[in-house]
């Protein structure tokens, strides 16, 4: 969620929810952060803690998103000698870039929009 913030309490502010839908909330600001993180720590596990989420609901979050996106987004190996991991398949990398590439756009747009409906109340910022 992105929100204009300022110092003044009663400053008037945009704020806005944006997610993409199949048969319930597909996709929103939490799965993205929980991707990106799994790309760069290469660990579903270490991403989890690091948002204060429990492997097991990360791993359930992830399955119900497979379940309404119709394809996988982590590929995982099983530890070892050489220890386990996580990375984002193919399309989960594609998904993930063109997501934050339309929240970017329409934080832009939207804050835009609010600044000439609104006057000079600050734009959003995430």
């Amino acid at each position: 969620m992105a929100d204009g913030r300022s110092g003044a309490p009663d400053e008037l502010t945009l704020r806005f929810k944006l997610w993409l839908d199949r048969g319930g909330k597909a996709f929103g600001l939490g799965p993205l952060k929980l991707l990106r993180l799994v790309r760069e720590r290469g660990s579903l596990r270490q991403a989890a803690a690091e948002m204060s989420m429990s492997y097991n609901k990360a791993w359930h979050l992830l399955r119900d998103l497979e379940g309404r996106l119709g394809f996988s987004l982590v590929d995982r190996s099983v530890g070892g000698a050489s220890g386990g991991g996580s990375r984002l398949t193919k399309e989960a990398e594609e998904l993930v870039d063109a997501y934050g590439a339309l929240y970017a756009e329409a934080e832009v747009l939207l804050g835009d929009l609010f600044t000439r409906h609104f006057g000079k109340c600050r734009s959003p910022s995430g």
